[in-house]
């Protein structure tokens, strides 16, 4: 361990000494060489027909300089006398013209939205463009996310990416959605994660556990970013996008990159919406007399009595009662509000950028829950006179405070509450026990009036520096901190709970603490070999995260008033600490060839080192190759393919790694014993464990047609993750749960990916493009040698995905005894696992988005259709207990040839309990959703100039998410099929106005 970190030590001294030597000898030869001469250059941009278009930019070539155009199309720049002026502008051809001595130079741009080689892509550690990708890089803009109503940028890209799988965790603002890029490589759920990256700084992917109602999916770690500050986000897929990053990259990448004062211009830009969300569905339940007719079938087919005891709802509540329980648990309206504020400006050599935003949403549960989001941030770029030195600064910093505390109790046992259940409040607002005590029952929302703050801090810092020190060389350094900071108080009441029980009042503390650096110096070479272009990096990593978490209790408060204050608590119990550090060291490198820009090589390499493996198996080394070909710049093919506009081939193999699992599990580990002096045991050393490996493949092929208005990508790809590290499990007679340990088993993802996108109008009052993904994800255990012996007999089933569910066979209703009958595989007259022959794909089968964007003079229309082709699940009903259930009962009171008969005895209850774990259950789970709309007003110029304030450009806008969904599901949301009272998307209903100055 100690000679292979020396080694990776030695490597960065030399790099970091090289750096320096260079960058003497630079500043040395810098003093020496003139500056060219600068000239003042003014013109106008116009378009075709002589319309001036304000907000295009204007930069000097190979050089940080530049501005952009006012209201009137004007601009002013100082250039050399030599040098090449670049006008660039969203939906026209960049334009590059050479400055040659004039003072005046005015340009006309084409329209011409759908230029691949002008997209610029951001792949981590340099850039490159559509045209020229080798890899497999998706990406969305700051148009397409700007104006969604979410907390976390992760959320706003459901639909939009091919390959990219993004699940809500909950309808709660700010809980963690679940993404999958290619589907699930490891075994274990904290093996998934991929890996984020802002502005060059990795942060932690890993939710924050919290208390709150937002429950095990856990906080978004970018809840604190600000969706409206963020200019792109790209995600790498493919071994030869992802090798670059090792080990960090094996389940996919998300680069996040933030606004800058360069690409905004000089002026002031304000944002504001507000809006409503509400659940969009409701499940189809009984009213109270429907209820009630069910009910007392149960009693006279089973031949019982009803009494207070066990027909309460008959004979004690009131029989004309009706409360629709879903309309009060989750029927209110959460309002959410934003407002966005930045300024951008600077002068030939710097550029800023310094932006604020407030963002608030409540829920629609009943209480005062609300989630509030501030945030700030700053980006600079600054570069020296002879444009060699660069550097870039940026911060983003966030603070947000959730209030989204109380029982945690609703559930699907809540919403199916009788409808004449009693009043949940008595009359002075306390919690009504009295009548639910008189049925021998808790009331409902035992813990209402528990309340709790979580407060987060988030900072994520960035500095870059970068000198060229020859025409062909550049020396980097890319350096970050975070620091992440959550401080959790949750409040409990005793008047929360039944007087009964003599519930004291509690707190419950949890405080986590995330801190993390990096410094990564690099050499860039470039250079131009006749017909071969050759760009190559070299560069090393260095990282720390340290993660600490303090959790306690405060006990025995005299009053309501002072719980949170330890002073005033009678003890504090159960207080637990931990810290965890994890390093990583790695070099890297990479070569990028190309001959006459239609065939492209990459070759990337790179060598890591984490501290969470054992001495021996500390190191692993990654790699990949990508390759490109663009045939149409053939002139065989350009000339027998006229309407071919453009054709690539690429492909690309390699391996990344996986070292996501606990920290310290090559090494025994205690805890101290309650009393003093004393350590037991709480996990066992496996020093021999070693990294989890993901092989990647991928073929491709990209199209353009007629001038590359319709263009079409098909990927194809396969990926094996092997040398699973699981937790395995253990018997109890070792008095451990599970020893770290390497698995036998292989996880294959492969599939298809299709892109399309389409300008099908383009005139100059009326423009039209759509684009559309769609994916076929196909997953599956290869091998697990042993399997039938291991712990996961029951788990995974070779040649299967390993997200399945084992159910029994269902065999129809038995005409004997009228109860639902599955199958006894084995005969032995009981049910078990060995049963359970029915192996439920709970993966998709496919699933994409279609997006539409149009404008009409001043109007323009955004709208995306997410579909999803899967299975669910839906519990049809347990007719006869104590419950609501869905309307379907009713067939059951006059036919008995779907549903056994409505009965509270113990042997339908068990049969309903075994047919609810068989196939009887799944249905078709399919949706199509319309996920954004927007529409937009750019509002007249001549409307802007009347208010006197200097307007550039002003918006109106009115947005909605979730407005309709089309499905056979009878579940509340089915994107979350397999909970049928659960949902995670709510209709959203936004509107606001947009301006900059």
């Amino acid at each position: 361990m100690k000679n292979n970190y020396s080694r990776l030590k030695w490597v960065a001294l030399i790099i970091l000494g090289g750096i320096l030597f260079f960058l003497s000898k630079a500043a040395f030869a810098a003093t020496t060489i003139p500056l060219p001469l600068q000239k003042e250059i003014s013109g106008v941009v116009e378009d075709k027909n002589g319309l001036p278009i304000p907000g295009v930019t204007v930069t000097v070539k190979n050089t940080n300089r530049g501005t952009v155009t006012n209201l009137d199309g004007e601009y002013n720049i100082t250039a050399p006398a030599n040098g090449i002026l670049v006008f660039s502008y969203i939906g026209f051809r960049t334009v590059e013209i050479a400055v040659e001595n004039n003072a005046e130079i005015n340009v006309q741009l084409e329209k011409d939205v759908a230029s691949l080689g002008e997209v610029k892509i951001n792949a981590g550690y340099y850039t490159t463009t559509e045209r020229e990708q080798t890899g497999n890089i998706s990406r969305v803009t700051a148009e397409e996310i700007e104006l969604q109503p979410v907390v976390s940028p992760i959320q706003a890209l459901q639909g939009r990416m091919a390959g990219v799988e993004i699940t809500p965790g909950g309808s709660n603002p700010g809980t963690a959605s679940t993404i999958r890029i290619r589907g699930t490589n490891s075994l274990r759920e904290e093996g998934n994660y991929p890996l984020y990256i802002i502005d060059g700084v990795p942060i932690n992917s890993t939710p924050v556990e919290t208390n709150s109602i937002i429950g095990t999916a856990g906080i978004d770690p970018l809840n604190n970013l600000n969706v409206s500050n963020i200019e792109s986000i790209e995600v790498l897929k493919d071994a030869d996008a992802t090798a670059i990053y090792g080990s960090r990259g094996a389940n996919g990448v998300v680069l996040i990159t933030t606004k800058t004062g360069k690409q905004r211009g000089t002026g002031l830009e304000a944002r504001f919406y507000t809006g409503v969300a509400t659940v969009p569905n409701r499940l189809d339940l009984l009213n109270t007399e429907e209820y009630l007719e069910v009910r007392r079938a149960a009693f006279e087919n089973d031949g019982v009595e009803p009494t207070a005891q066990n027909a309460y709802d008959l004979v004690t509540w009131d029989q004309d009662r009706y409360t629709d329980w879903q309309d009060f648990f989750y029927g209110g309206t959460a309002e959410t509000t934003n407002a966005n504020l930045s300024f951008s400006g600077g002068s030939d050599k710097t550029f800023f950028r310094l932006g604020g935003s407030y963002f608030s949403q409540g829920t629609v549960y009943p209480g005062d829950n609300t989630y509030n989001k501030i945030t700030g941030n700053f980006n600079l770029d600054h570069s020296s006179e002879d444009e060699k030195l660069k550097l870039n600064f940026s911060a983003n910093y966030g603070v947000d405070i959730n209030d989204l505390f109380w029982s945690n109790s609703i559930s699907s046992s809540t919403v199916l509450l009788p409808p004449n259940a009693p009043d949940l409040f008595t009359e002075d607002g306390s919690l009504n026990w009295e009548e639910w005590a008189v049925a021998d029952l808790e009331n409902p929302l035992a813990g209402y009036y528990n309340r709790g703050r979580t407060e987060t801090n988030n900072l994520l810092s960035n500095l870059g520096l970068s000198y060229q020190i020859l025409n062909n060389l550049q020396v980097r350094l890319n350096a970050g901190y975070t620091y992440y900071e959550s401080q959790e108080l949750m409040k409990r009441p005793g008047r929360s709970y039944n007087p009964s029980a003599g519930e004291p009042n509690n707190s419950f503390h949890l405080n986590s603490h995330r801190k993390s650096w990096i410094l990564e110096p690099q050499l860039i070479f470039n250079d131009n070999f006749g017909d071969v272009n050759l760009d190559a990096i070299i560069g090393g990593t260095f990282q720390e995260n340290t993660n600490s978490q303090v959790r306690y209790q405060g006990a025995g408060y005299v009053t309501e008033s002072l719980i949170g204050n330890l002073d005033a608590a009678e003890r504090v119990i159960n207080a637990s600490s931990q810290t965890n550090q994890y390093r990583y060291a790695a070099v890297f490198a990479r070569i990028g060839t190309n001959w006459k820009r239609k065939i492209f090589i990459n070759f990337t390499g790179r060598r890591d080192g984490s501290s969470r493996f054992g001495p021996e198996n500390r190191f692993a080394n990654f790699g990949a190759i990508g390759a490109a070909w663009i045939f149409t710049e053939e002139e065989l093919i350009k000339n027998a393919l006229s309407f071919l506009s453009f054709g690539k081939l690429r492909g690309s193999y390699g391996s990344t790694g996986n070292d996501q699992i606990g920290d310290y599990g090559y090494l025994d580990s205690y805890e101290a014993t309650p009393g003093p002096g004393g350590l037991y045991p709480v996990s066992l050393a496996n020093p021999s464990f070693s990294w989890e490996v993901n092989k990647k493949l991928e073929a491709a092929l990209e199209l353009g047609f007629f001038k590359d208005k319709l263009n079409l990508g098909i990927s194809w790809y396969r990926n094996r993750s092997s040398n699973q590290l699981v937790g395995y499990p253990l018997p109890a007679i070792t008095g451990f749960n599970t020893v770290q340990a390497n698995l036998p088993a292989t996880v294959e993802n492969s599939g298809w990916e299709v892109e399309i996108s389409s300008l099908n109008f383009n005139s100059d009052n009326f423009h039209w493009q759509t684009s559309l993904n769609f994916s076929i994800p196909k997953n599956r255990l290869v091998s697990y040698p042993g399997i039938e012996q291991s712990s996961y007999a029951n788990t995974y089933r070779i040649g299967h995905p390993v997200n399945i569910s084992l159910l029994y066979r269902y065999e129809g209703i038995d005409p004997e005894t009228g109860l639902y009958q599955i199958a006894d595989i084995n005969g032995d007259g009981s049910f078990d696992y060995e049963d359970r022959v029915v192996i439920q794909d709970l993966t998709r089968e496919y699933y994409g988005g279609i997006n539409n964007n149009l404008s009409f003079k001043n109007f323009s229309l955004q709208f995306l259709l997410q579909y999803v082709k899967h299975e669910g699940m839906v519990s049809f009903f347990n007719a006869g207990r104590p419950t609501n259930q869905r309307d379907v009962v009713l067939d059951a009171l006059n036919s008995n040839e779907d549903y056994q008969r409505i009965s509270q005895l113990p042997a339908f209850s068990q049969a309903y309990n075994n047919a609810i774990n068989s196939n009887l259950t799944i249905q078709d789970a399919s949706f199509l959703r319309l996920k954004t709309f927007s529409l937009g007003y750019n509002l007249p110029e001549s409307l802007l100039q009347s208010t006197g304030l200097r307007l550039r450009d002003g918006k109106f806008f009115l947005t909605g998410q979730n407005l309709f969904t089309i499905s056979p599901y009878e579940g509340l949301d089915p994107e979350l099929s397999y909970s049928s009272t659960s949902f995670g998307n709510l209709r959203t209903v936004t509107a606001g106005l947009q301006f900059n100055f």
